[in-house]
């Protein structure tokens, strides 16, 4: 039973940082930018990277909206983890018990 709630715990963990970190990556890359845009001769290359940005993410949110593309780009990040965190954890197992 210890095993079980172990690699849940860890998978659980795992799902929710890689759900967590692109949304904390674009954000942070989307604040740098508008605090670059404060810079007057940088102003109209920050405004046209953020729109190209935003533009990228509403392609993958069906063209409807930049939060939409952005959430599915988390939720199959955090797919792609849980099923890492599964073949790490498989392996770490078959390992223990065959030396």
């Amino acid at each position: 039973m210890t095993i079980l709630t172990n690699f849940l715990r860890s998978l659980l963990l795992t799902v929710i940082f890689c759900f967590v970190a692109p949304m904390l990556l674009v954000g942070f890359f989307l604040l740098m930018l508008s605090l670059i845009s404060f810079i007057p001769p940088l102003q109209n290359l920050s405004e046209e990277i953020s729109y190209e940005v935003l533009h990228f993410l509403a392609v993958f949110g069906s063209g409807i909206s930049s939060f939409r593309g952005l959430c599915v780009i988390s939720l199959t990040c955090s797919f792609v983890g849980g099923l890492f965190d599964t073949y790490a954890y498989y392996r770490c197992h078959i390992l223990r018990i065959n030396p």
